[in-house]
């Protein structure tokens, strides 16, 4: 027996996890994820991209690194700051199937942690 088909043949998933202000390891929502999510599903709208889906989710545990997504089905992960950052994932990503590098997070990156 086969799979079935996809339902959406990209799936993205926006850490929009709030912590409290105090928490050591910060969180994406307190790093402004919440709007940023907001404008990625605005803007994958307006590009038809209905093959798509953009979900919040709760915790991704790359905290220091938010806002942070993830993108199945290929499992690439992005940190992201600007609706410039996101229009570029939009565009590189998801339109062309290419990556954003200077946005990708691999599985060793971590926090900068100053002195």
């Amino acid at each position: 027996m086969s799979d079935p088909a996809l339902y959406y043949r990209i799936h993205v998933f926006a850490c929009t996890n709030r912590r409290p202000d105090t928490h050591s390891r910060g969180s994406c929502a307190a790093r402004g994820s919440e709007p940023l999510r907001d404008y990625l599903k605005a803007r994958a709208k307006e590009l038809g991209l209905s093959d798509i889906r953009i979900n919040s989710a709760g915790c991704l545990d790359r905290c220091e690194l938010g806002p942070v997504m993830v993108i199945y089905p290929e499992g690439i992960w992005y940190s992201y700051h600007t609706h410039g950052d996101i229009d570029e994932i939009l565009d590189t990503h998801l339109l062309k199937g290419g990556r954003v590098a200077r946005l990708l997070l691999r599985p060793e990156d971590q926090p900068v942690v100053s002195a």
